[in-house]
């Protein structure tokens, strides 16, 4: 009888999580870029927070910390009932100020920091610049989890599918590092860009993308390998290239953490409440 009852309450568990609406899903993980806001933190950080509050989004991943403290910003946040959950840092501050990007995350309560950007030449990506950076990513990866209680996740930028062997350089990257120091975070302009599936990432690595950056590409523009666009490419989501609805059921197969809107063009007034509502309404 006990077993029968508890193969019932299992049954209605899974059901129940089930019928969650992809919108309400993504409601509970959903948060924003800071450098969507670059131009007016630069002038009025409160202000800009409260714009971003008004807009429903409490959760931030900061990519700077304003020349102010950790513990300052902190405050901040908390003054307006909000949080950082992921800290955005610089290669070489990853790799040669590694405690000091620790305890600036920790600080802020973040659970991520990532980095966004490989150093290379231009048109140089290459295996070689992978293995450098796999082994600076292993060593500061372990700090950051062991020591500062954070993950450390490499954010894709477009170049790193240049295939490679049987795959690309961001399969290599994959199988170079150790997936308890290195996890990902999913920038679907920057893979749909060079001619990437996002959904087929999330599929393909799973487990090891933990954050996601909501943005979308603009119809008809053709991309490449270069990691640079124009920001006005950037369109409410769910207009442009990647196929959304997609991307968000594989995301929460694969259990993403959080999604950040991203959003680098001059309309984010007008896009980033439509794309909300867009993905509110998936």
């Amino acid at each position: 009888m006990i077993r029968l009852l508890a193969f019932f309450l299992s049954c209605f568990i899974i059901n129940t999580s089930q019928a969650q609406s992809l919108g309400d899903h993504i409601k509970s993980r959903i948060g924003i870029q800071a450098y969507t806001f670059r131009n007016s933190f630069k002038n009025d950080i409160p202000a800009t927070l409260d714009t971003i509050k008004q807009m429903g989004l409490t959760n931030l991943e900061l990519y700077t910390l304003w020349d102010k403290s950790a513990s300052e910003l902190k405050q901040l946040l908390d003054s307006k009932g909000m949080t950082c959950t992921s800290l955005g840092a610089g290669y070489e501050d990853v790799v040669s100020k590694t405690d000091e990007v620790g305890s600036n995350a920790k600080t802020l309560g973040a659970s991520y920091v990532m980095v966004a950007w490989i150093p290379h030449p231009k048109n140089g990506f290459n295996a070689e610049v992978v293995k450098k950076a796999a082994a600076d990513f292993n060593r500061a990866g372990k700090i950051l989890k062991e020591k500062y209680g954070v993950t450390l996740c490499y954010h894709n930028h477009g170049y790193e599918f240049i295939p490679h062997d049987d795959g690309d350089l961001f399969d290599m990257l994959a199988a170079s590092t150790d997936p308890k120091w290195l996890s990902f975070e999913l920038d679907l302009l920057w893979a749909q860009f060079p001619g990437v599936e996002p959904a087929t990432l999330l599929e393909k690595y799973g487990p090891r993308i933990k954050l996601l950056h909501v943005k979308d590409l603009r119809v008809g523009v053709k991309g490449d390998f270069s990691g640079g666009t124009s920001t006005e490419n950037d369109v409410t989501v769910g207009t442009g290239q990647v196929n959304i609805r997609a991307v968000m059921e594989a995301a929460r197969k694969a259990g993403v953490a959080y999604y950040y809107i991203e959003d680098e063009s001059s309309r984010i007034h007008q896009q980033v409440p439509q794309s909300l509502a867009f993905l509110f309404s998936l």
